[in-house]
């Protein structure tokens, strides 16, 4: 169910609220482009700065919208257990196809305390389970032995690997084994990541160019790894001007240069300066996306 193309989808706003009308709308549109899921309120959905009715409304949002055309999967992390256990609960409730935890941040468990937390988060609802696995956000990183522990639970199915370690996902494949589901995190290395044995992306930049990334990784799925390397060439500049500043507020800035929302951000983030909105500008130019 979980593979492909799927957009780490922003939250938008308008005057600081969440504009629900925009979003739904690109719900839509990545339907229409061709994107194999959505994952709302991720990072990239601003869930540090979303209220818990904020971030629960949102994932209700997408999944109505999507009516079961791709999947949704809900972000429902948190570095406190019983939060993450009540967003996944909600995920399941109001019908999401899955749930994507983080690795509690902040808190700096030990690798036991990793299982503890995953393991509650798994019991508490029938929903498939992909742990999010980010040590340059949460300052711990889940190795490949702790993941292929918590693999043998049966709704645990898969990782999105944030490390950029090509490496990584063949250790993973042996702790966790061939059919456990590894998605990127990184949008510059998800190319060689499938190469590795990855099944797709949990993409920033997939919110601004969802037919290019869906064609990549289509074509990597097909094991037409030349033609989705002439698409990475084209979406090289891009992933890299988005994540010059932070990529939530480089992807939302181009975003709104294709009058898809605004690029508004709630503090304390801000706008990009104008040195990267030119950065971001040209990578939307080389991608063939910006006159």
């Amino acid at each position: 169910m979980f593979k492909g193309s799927m957009p780490a989808l922003v939250t938008p706003f308008k005057n600081g609220a969440v504009d629900f009308d925009t979003l739904k709308r690109l719900v839509d549109w990545h339907v229409d482009q061709g994107s194999h899921g959505l994952v709302p309120v991720g990072t990239t959905g601003e869930s540090p700065t979303l209220t818990h009715q904020e971030h629960e409304a949102v994932i209700e949002a997408v999944v109505q919208a999507a009516a079961g055309r791709i999947p949704v999967i809900a972000g429902a992390g948190s570095n406190n257990t019983d939060e993450a256990v009540r967003f996944t609960q909600f995920a399941h409730r109001v019908g999401a196809d899955g749930a994507l935890v983080v690795t509690p941040y902040y808190n700096k468990p030990t690798q036991a305390g990793l299982i503890a937390h995953f393991t509650a988060v798994h019991d508490c609802a029938e929903i498939p389970i992909i742990i999010y696995n980010i040590p340059g956000r949460s300052a711990v990183d889940m190795s490949p032995e702790t993941l292929g522990e918590l693999a043998k639970l049966p709704r645990i199915v898969g990782v999105k690997d944030a490390t950029a370690d090509l490496a990584r996902v063949c250790r993973q494949r042996i702790t966790c084994g061939p059919d456990f589901l590894q998605i990127s995190g990184e949008d510059a290395t998800a190319h060689g990541f499938n190469a590795q044995g990855g099944v797709g992306c949990i993409s920033v930049t997939a919110n601004v160019a969802p037919k290019l990334c869906s064609d990549l990784q289509t074509a990597c799925l097909n094991g037409d790894y030349g033609t989705a390397l002439t698409i990475q060439d084209r979406l090289m500049p891009l992933h890299q001007a988005i994540f010059t500043e932070p990529g939530l507020c480089g992807v939302k800035y181009a975003m709104s240069r294709l009058n898809l929302c605004s690029d508004e951000v709630r503090l304390p983030l801000v706008t990009l300066t104008p040195d990267t909105m030119a950065k971001v500008d040209h990578g939307l130019r080389h991608a063939g996306l910006l006159n």
